[in-house]
């Protein structure tokens, strides 16, 4: 049975200790919203470079993903980003790892419930997973990373649905307008995922040239493999959902400009039809004295309003000849 120990509200260790091995226990330690306090205790427990500890708090977001072994004490650390989505909007969140033989450190901000879930069930039934087999840390961080990893796969789910609703809305004749903003916010998304996602692949390859010796190394390779591959099938459907959001985004310019367009020929075509009208009501609303026809017939007032109606009766023949209507 897995050992728990809480040193803090923020600091919660277990430990893994397969009898059947005669290899050092495997710590866990995980740490949310490291501050000062988490950071002091880890520099005077491991003497970690201060570097890496100030980099690790709570209040430092990294810029970008990280790979780097301390030669001389002995230990990898990693700066990783995940996606997370908030008021629906796609964000990077960032877990650090300091790993050394039989000690995982995990830094992070709450972020991902996944990872404290998987935290739990180390501590109720840690002896089922691969790294109590083997009392490996780099096995531990495969295990939490494959989970970190599937999450990603719900995001993806929730962009396919958001594509088809988009399709949805872009052939609606009422609801066209609202399928801009939509198809901004989750082009927005998809952008910021895959810059999230880009470093993953490489980061792995680096974790896995560094295998543990506690494992063979056929066996370590397999698992990051994994995980390699993880990120090359994300990579490829993020890839797909960019092109088509990008599609629909075409499609939804077409079909708005179309609209447009025909609006615009439908004033034009009323405003030429009414011309006629202007006209004659401008020619015959002239203050001039003689000359000017029907204005002093008796009927001249319908007469004129017939000229009207037949320029515009013209019109109308003249568009539908030449298949403007």
């Amino acid at each position: 049975m897995p050992k728990y120990q809480k040193i803090s509200n923020k600091i919660q260790i277990v430990t893994l200790d397969n009898p059947k091995t005669h290899k050092e226990k495997l710590k866990w330690i995980n740490i949310n919203n490291a501050g000062k306090t988490e950071i002091e205790y880890l520099r005077k427990k491991y003497n970690f470079n201060l570097g890496h500890l100030h980099a690790s708090s709570a209040k430092i977001l990294a810029q970008r993903p990280s790979f780097t072994y301390h030669e001389k004490e002995n230990y990898i650390f990693t700066i990783l980003h995940f996606p997370i989505l908030k008021n629906n909007r796609v964000i990077a969140g960032e877990v650090d790892f300091f790993i050394r033989s039989g000690i995982l450190i995990s830094l992070h901000n709450n972020d991902f419930p996944q990872l404290n879930e998987f935290f739990n069930y180390c501590k109720k039934d840690g002896n089922s997973l691969i790294s109590y087999e083997y009392e490996s840390a780099g096995i531990l961080l495969y295990e939490l990373l494959k989970k970190l990893m599937e999450n990603c796969y719900a995001l993806l789910d929730k962009n396919s649905i958001k594509i088809m609703e988009i399709e949805e809305i872009i052939f609606s004749d009422t609801k066209q307008k609202e399928a801009v903003s939509t198809i901004l916010t989750l082009r927005r998304n998809i952008i910021n995922f895959r810059k999230i996602i880009q470093n993953h692949k490489n980061i792995f390859k680096k974790q896995m040239e560094r295998h543990s010796k506690l494992v063979p190394k056929e066996i370590f390779k397999k698992h990051y493999n994994e995980l390699i591959e993880y990120t090359k099938t994300i990579w490829e459907v993020l890839d797909n959902q960019k092109e088509m959001i990008d599609v629909l985004n075409d499609t939804n310019e077409a079909l708005l400009n179309n609209r447009l367009n025909n609006i615009i020929k439908t004033l034009t075509i009323f405003s030429v039809i009414v011309f006629p009208l202007t006209l004659f009501a401008a020619l015959f609303g002239m203050n001039t004295e003689g000359g000017m026809p029907f204005v002093n017939s008796e009927n001249g007032f319908w007469i004129i309003v017939i000229l009207m109606l037949f320029g515009c009766l013209g019109m109308l023949i003249f568009f539908k000849r030449k298949k403007w209507l």
